[in-house]
């Protein structure tokens, strides 16, 4: 295990350390102590790294992943995650505005719970929420799926393209062209793969699936994959 003290060697030569390493490194195990609610940590990470970060984190932290798993052992601000591209970031506590925004592939588990925009504009990104999330979420959501174990705020999937949703709880209200859909049996499939892979042992069948009702865009379901 590699320890990085944050407070002591700073940020820039956190984020360099992490960038140096490469898919075959040795030094694959990382502890990052004292956060602090620093902003940027572990950014750009670009190797099967484990990376634990012991305390609460600020604006981005993990944002644009790929290939690590990344821990957060507390509170997470605003954009994390953002634009991930594969990997994992699971977050202990709750995550701030626009977790996983603009994702493109990976997973990320938040245990608490999500405040507004989660999962803005995913585009392939997983998103799994063991509590809430507030208004705005999935707004313009492409691909993937986001999954709440709570309830979701006002405007639940407005604009939505093809991303699903799967809601356990109530749903305040649904945002422009997004319906709740019929939960079929390769939908329960897909949602226990993904509550398996959050660490949550919440029942699919108790969820609900909401999804595009496809008549905002000019849009061909022959052509799905191109979106």
């Amino acid at each position: 295990m590699q320890t990085f003290d944050l407070e002591a060697d700073g940020l820039r030569a956190l984020n360099s350390t992490l960038h140096a390493q490469k898919e075959h490194t040795n030094a694959t195990a990382w502890e990052i102590i004292n956060p602090k609610g620093s902003h940027a940590l572990a950014v750009g990470v670009d190797a099967p790294l484990d990376i634990t970060v012991r305390g609460s984190t600020g604006y981005y932290c993990a944002g644009m992943n790929k290939l690590a798993t990344i821990r957060i052992k507390g509170n997470a601000g605003p954009g994390v995650a953002e634009n991930m591209m594969s990997g994992s970031v699971i977050i202990d506590g709750d995550a701030s505005q626009y977790a996983g925004a603009t994702g493109r592939g990976g997973t990320l588990v938040i245990k608490g719970n999500a405040a507004s925009r989660c999962g803005i504009s995913m585009k392939g990104i997983d998103i799994i929420v063991h509590g809430n999330i507030g208004h705005m979420s999935a707004f313009m959501a492409q691909s993937g799926n986001l999954v709440v174990c709570g309830d979701a705020g006002d405007a639940l999937g407005d604009s939505l393209y093809e991303a699903r949703l799967f809601v356990r709880g109530s749903v305040k209200s649904l945002g422009a062209d997004c319906v709740e859909k019929e939960m079929r049996p390769e939908h329960i499939e897909i949602l226990r793969d993904l509550l398996a892979r959050g660490e949550c042992d919440a029942d699919p069948s108790e969820f609900r699936r909401y999804g595009s009702a496809r008549n905002l865009y000019n849009f061909n379901v022959d052509n799905a994959s191109a979106y």
